[in-house]
């Protein structure tokens, strides 16, 4: 007997914390693209970071409330579960087993270095990259083999938000837990 999978597109990342710019590029792929479900994976810790504001379970917490009403759209605790940085290709491995993984959505920051990620080759091969844009970087593809852009028009930065520097990218849901951990980190 064949197995039919659903279709997924998986987007990853450290959602540190989860904002509006996230949601954007979510509401943005599930219209632009063929599939069944889209799969939000917070990382336990990115591969290239060090450490991350919040803690893995808030993370996953305030991801999973901003995207609570998202029709098609699930949030995945797989990452946090492995209880350390997990390779974006163990993922993808993960996620074939029950699924048709046809996209990985990435932030155009993510390019400059995508050709160190771990097992580049065989993502490369496996899936089609989604690029979301953002402001100041550029969609380099040279190093894709097959990849769609997400016009995202929005100029929002995790990095900013953790600093303090702005808060009103943040979904109302979360927003006093956010600042709560940003005054108690201060």
């Amino acid at each position: 007997m064949i197995k039919v999978s659903q279709s997924i597109a998986i987007f990853g990342g450290s959602f540190d914390p989860p904002h509006l710019g996230h949601q954007a590029i979510v509401k943005q792929a599930t219209l632009m693209l063929d599939i069944d479900k889209l799969i939000i994976i917070p990382a336990f810790l990115n591969p290239f970071k060090t450490s991350s504001l919040a803690t893995p379970e808030q993370r996953l917490q305030w991801t999973r409330k901003i995207f609570s009403n998202f029709p098609n759209v699930m949030v995945d605790d797989y990452e946090i579960r492995q209880g350390n940085a997990t390779p974006t290709a163990k993922t993808v491995r993960h996620f074939q087993q029950d699924y048709d993984v046809r996209y990985l959505i990435i932030g155009a920051d993510n390019l400059a270095d995508i050709t160190k990620w771990y097992e580049f080759e065989w993502l490369n091969h496996t899936i089609t990259w989604v690029i979301a844009t953002r402001k100041g970087y550029a969609v380099q593809t040279e190093a894709l083999r097959a990849f769609i852009v997400l016009e995202i028009d929005e100029d929002i930065s995790s990095t900013r938000i953790r600093s303090g520097a702005e808060i009103n990218p943040i979904d109302s849901t979360i927003q006093s837990d956010v600042i709560e951990l940003l005054t108690n980190q201060n």
